[in-house]
């Protein structure tokens, strides 16, 4: 068995846990990435198989579901299958490294009870529905009605804010990264 600790970062869309993980790792080599597998389409040309996601038919998918492949999985919207990969941890904690995870809040939640004590969940929030809002209307990639989506799933994930060990509030992004670093560090170091 590895010794590797799992940190999860988790978060309704557009809090910012992305940029605050992408940190992370550019600044600690010790942490690797858990890639998770989905069933949706590539975003533009950016997205890579392997790199961003593994990219996974609906039959794929469902097939490592019945092969007990997952640690966690959930069908995020209508026909939309995200999950967690237990091969995908055993990767990274066969490097010797940490893994961090950037999931949604019931992913994190899953995940969190999976790794027990070995996991450090950490709920970034971000400072009022208002500037979700902005935040994903800056993005402009949401229409009116996925918009309504996010922000009526942001408001039932808040309400699992006290199930994580820790909060972070992301108001001022410097700020936030600095606070990560060191939450995460500490964490490692214990």
């Amino acid at each position: 068995m590895h010794n590797g600790k799992a940190i999860i970062f988790s978060a309704p869309s557009g809090s910012g846990k992305t940029t605050i993980v992408k940190h992370l790792l550019h600044i600690n080599p010790k942490l690797g990435f858990s890639i998770s597998a989905c069933t949706r389409d590539k975003r533009g040309r950016n997205e890579e198989n392997g790199k961003d996601y593994y990219f996974l038919s609906p039959e794929e998918f469902k097939k490592k579901i019945d092969n007990d492949e997952f640690i966690e999985w959930e069908e995020v919207y209508s026909g939309n299958f995200y999950g967690t990969l237990k091969s995908e941890v055993e990767r990274i904690w066969r490097e010797g490294r940490h893994v961090i995870f950037d999931v949604d809040v019931k992913g994190g939640l899953h995940l969190k009870e999976y790794f027990g004590d070995k996991a450090l969940a950490v709920f970034v929030k971000v400072p009022s529905i208002e500037a979700l809002k902005e935040r994903l209307t800056d993005r402009q990639t949401e229409t009116e009605h996925s918009l309504s989506q996010r922000i009526f799933k942001a408001k039932f994930e808040m309400t699992f804010e006290d199930k994580f060990d820790i909060t972070l509030v992301n108001e001022d992004l410097e700020e936030s990264l600095k606070k990560a670093e060191k939450l995460v560090g500490d964490f490692l170091a214990s």
